[in-house]
């Protein structure tokens, strides 16, 4: 397949931030909560400078014929992703100066120091002198930059700057002012009003916001699937240039002299300033004070609600014995996972736990349930991911943790990461182990399941618990290939499984026959899926698909000599929490099949992963999924169509047709169904 019957996919998850940005800009969303989505547009739109601008800006530098099999032109690519981001910036910044303006309106103010009240300029030199100078940092020219750190680059008469480090570490962000109504302000302006206390004996023309991004640690090998290319990669570098200033984010009227001073003085390109507003790292929006008496402008509470059987049960084992039961989050409460395995750390016929970790929170109960485990002298095996990507530190420090109260922890390997989020009890039952399993979408990690859309499945069924055993065998480097009857598993039989499915589906479509495809995921990204999709629709296969972020897929006659068709939809949904759960529907000529887990569609989760995806085989829950993702299927509220020309239009609402906001119907969904239950 050619490369151009792709999308690039670092210029299409621009369009996946873009559908952010449009949260923030809907009035639909209540007018606080617009405050946080502004908040993932500027932390997305960090971490891609961190991670895909870094990696574009370390590929042009390579060989040219190695270039080349990279199949596209890092600088071309390059400009074309930073002019749409200037563009982006542009228009993020209107959304903000709305947003401020509106609240205003609701006697919400964010003051500066243009207009601070003489009650207010005395509240901050008071408090500055208490509690923020002792932490402020004042530099000359040439300091080395924290990436991501705020810092105000401070003008002198002499064409000399200095700069001021803004101690976010240690302060709150925003800072509850005295005066009428809810009144706040940036630290950032309680630092400028006082900026002569820092620099006495200076001559201060003005402040201007600067913050330097680097590069984060690369992992080319999650996105180019010939590890020979990747080794070359890295043996054609001079140097890994890890940590090089990749993205000076500065205040658009600082004056012309002070650019070039620190594009000299950080050795930045051209490409490589980005011009912005007085204050940076809105990402700090997430931590924004919401005053009381101001509810009806936040999210209506929607608490997470009660598993009909697990959360009311007396034996969590004997419930997932006599059935399979499926969670799904943050809908219903993630107690019940931490109560799995804080009942398996003190059931006296538990002998052993094992389970994967990808992102663990810096404290939590499952972590503790672990430690229980380990007093109570179970044996524990966890799987630590060491390259989770910005959270190798915290994933270590507890894998440590663990090992050295006894526990057997392996962490993965160069080239494949442990992604899947699986565990397994092991009790002893009429003088046999019985294995009970947990296979979900989503990470173990309470915090993020109060705002991840994720599923996970308890079973006990003897195939899938004796294929996870093979799983965990190879975790543990007992066995190099699983036999496996039930599960898919990376990179082992994930993609051929999907290829054979998608083919069978084919097959059904030319002979007359039902043939439906679909599935969601997060990211459609691997060219072979794409192709064998391609087929599908050409052959006639009705294809659905809700992909969360970027997707590779061109729809539309795109390529008349390939005889495109268009019996396939594309959707995104961007809501109040964000959609993470992977599900699979084939039609199988009457036979329907289902899968649920831990892998997209892209290359890095089909072969260079350990990715668990299990089939869903009790009737009833796979009615509950299938009404799910129904419900996703159908929504006219939040979802947008994605085309060929990215333009995020919302899904049409038919004429009559109700209002579906997939995410608040499945709520009402599992809440009447835990009614009918009770």
């Amino acid at each position: 397949m050619k490369k151009d019957n792709l999308k690039h996919r670092d210029i299409n998850w621009l369009y996946f931030n873009e559908r952010v940005l449009l949260e923030a800009k809907s009035t639909d969303t209540p007018l606080l909560e617009r405050l946080k989505f502004l908040a993932i547009f500027s932390s997305n739109l960090d971490e891609y400078f961190k991670v895909r601008v870094s990696q574009l800006r370390q590929i042009k530098h390579l060989d040219k014929k190695f270039r080349k099999k990279l199949m596209f032109k890092a600088n071309s690519t390059l400009q074309h992703i930073l002019k749409t981001i200037n563009e982006q910036q542009v228009e993020f910044g209107k959304v903000i100066k709305a947003t401020l303006s509106e609240l205003e309106e609701h006697n919400i103010y964010v003051r500066n120091t243009s207009n601070f009240t003489n009650e207010q300029k005395q509240f901050l030199e008071s408090l500055f002198d208490k509690s923020i100078k002792e932490f402020c940092s004042v530099h000359k020219e040439n300091l080395e930059l924290t990436d991501g750190a705020l810092y105000l680059a401070v003008t002198h008469s002499d064409h000399k700057y200095s700069i001021v480090e803004i101690p976010t570490e240690n302060q709150d962000r925003f800072i509850v002012l005295p005066g009428d109504g809810h009144q706040f302000c940036y630290l950032d302006d309680a630092i400028r009003l006082n900026i002569q206390k820092l620099l006495p004996n200076k001559e201060i023309d003005a402040c201007y916001s600067i913050k330097l991004s680097r590069d984060a640690e690369l992992y080319l090998e999650d996105d180019y699937s010939d590890i020979e290319l990747v080794e070359k990669i890295y043996n054609s570098l001079n140097k890994r240039l890890s940590g090089q200033a990749t993205r000076l984010l500065y205040d658009e009227t600082m004056p012309s002299w002070l650019i070039d001073a620190l594009k000299s003085d950080f050795k930045l390109g051209s490409v490589d300033l980005s011009p912005g507003g007085a204050y940076h790292n809105l990402s700090d929006f997430f931590s924004f004070p919401l005053p009381k008496g101001t509810e009806h402008l936040q999210y209506h509470e929607k608490p997470a609600l009660p598993h009909p059987e697990l959360s009311y049960t007396k034996n969590i084992f004997e419930s997932i014995s006599k059935k399979d039961q499926l969670v799904h989050f943050p809908y219903q409460d993630f107690k019940v996972v931490e109560e799995f395995l804080t009942t398996a750390a003190t059931d006296p016929q538990v002998s052993a736990i094992k389970m994967t970790i990808y992102r663990i929170a810096k404290s939590s109960s499952l972590a503790d349930a672990i430690l229980t485990a380990l007093d109570n002298n179970k044996k524990v095996t966890l799987f630590v991911e060491a390259q989770a990507r910005f959270d190798e530190a915290n994933n270590i420090k507890w894998g440590r943790i663990f090992e050295e109260k006894g526990a057997k922890v392996i962490f993965s390997i160069p080239q494949v990461k442990v992604h899947s989020k699986i565990a397994m009890v092991y009790r002893n039952e009429d003088d046999k182990v019985k294995r009970y399993a947990y296979i979900g979408t989503g990470n173990f990690n309470a915090k993020t399941s109060k705002i991840y859309c994720d599923h996970g499945l308890f079973t006990a069924d003897k195939k899938i618990t004796k294929d996870l055993g093979q799983v965990f065998q190879v975790l543990e480097r007992k066995i190099i290939v699983p036999k496996l009857k039930r599960l898919l598993v990376s990179p082992f039989t994930t993609r051929i499984t999907f290829l054979n499915l998608i083919q069978n589906e084919i097959n059904a479509a030319r002979e007359g026959k039902k043939a439906a495809i679909t599935a969601k995921m997060n990211s459609l990204e691997d060219s072979d899926m794409i192709r064998a999709l391609y087929r599908a629709v050409n052959a006639g296969v009705d294809v659905l698909l809700i992909i969360r972020g970027f997707c590779c897929y061109l729809t539309a006659n795109d390529d008349p000599s390939e005889g495109m068709r268009d019996n396939i939809y594309i959707t995104s949904i961007v809501d109040r929490y964000l959609e993470h759960g992977r599900i699979y529907h084939f039609e199988n000529d009457g036979d329907e099949l289902m899968y649920i887990g831990s892998a997209d569609w892209m290359t890095r989760n089909l072969d260079r992963r350990i990715e668990v995806l299990t089939p869903i085989l009790d009737p009833d829950i796979f009615d509950e999924l299938k009404h799910i993702l129904t419900l996703q299927l159908n929504d006219n509220q939040k979802a947008r169509v994605l085309d060929l020309e990215n333009s995020n239009k919302k899904v049409a609402q038919a004429l009559g047709q109700e209002n579906i906001r997939s995410q608040y119907a499945i709520y009402d969904y599992l809440k009447n169904k835990l009614d009918e239950n009770r």
